[in-house]
């Protein structure tokens, strides 16, 4: 039986799964997203290439839970960041200025990138669903502004978003871009619950 570092073979099991996923992201973050195969992955985590299928049943699904995990981690910043505030408007505020913080420092293009390089069809409702988790947050404050339509109001945000993103990714200043996109956000948003 193989020697096993956690208290436990599933601690064991997820560890190693772990391991593998950082050094995928590594991989990601340092050569582009199309560097993250299997042969590179096992050789960034020091194991053999048949290893990575002990945990992953294809380069698709490895990317798949890549993304997955990268998702879930702008989660947590954004859910850290709402949790300050009690009023919708500042948590508004505060989940802009944070998803558009993730933006500048460039990991959002990480995820856009495994994306293209393609994931596991049988794994996009799973990715499907951390998107949708990290505007959950967004969907109830926006709810509580009361606005008459909280659908279009959100579609207004993600506009809003997207393009002071796009901004930040041509080289405009983040701090600039976020300060207006929040100001324009929450000046709309006043204007659409009166």
């Amino acid at each position: 039986m193989p020697k096993i570092s956690a208290p436990t073979l599933v601690l064991h099991r997820e560890a190693r799964r772990q391991e593998l996923i950082s050094a995928a992201l590594e991989l990601a973050i340092e050569e582009g997203a199309s560097a993250v195969t299997v042969s590179a992955v096992a050789k960034k985590a020091g194991l053999a290439r048949t290893s990575i299928y002990e945990y992953f049943a294809s380069s698709a699904d490895l990317i798949a839970d890549l993304v997955i995990e990268e998702l879930r981690y702008f989660n947590s910043r954004l859910t850290q960041a709402i949790a300050v505030s009690d009023d919708p408007f500042e948590k508004i505020a505060l989940w802009l200025e944070e998803g558009l913080r993730y933006a500048a420092d460039g990991r959002h293009m990480l995820v856009k990138s495994l994306n293209a390089i393609g994931t596991s069809p049988t794994r996009s409702e799973d990715i499907a669903q951390e998107h949708r988790a990290l505007i959950a947050p967004l969907q109830g404050a926006i709810a509580a502004t009361g606005v008459k339509d909280p659908r279009s109001a959100g579609s207004f945000l993600a506009a809003v978003s997207d393009s002071a993103s796009v901004r930040i990714d041509a080289g405009a200043d983040p701090e600039e871009q976020i300060a207006s996109a929040v100001t324009f956000a929450l000046a709309g948003l006043r204007a659409l619950a009166e």
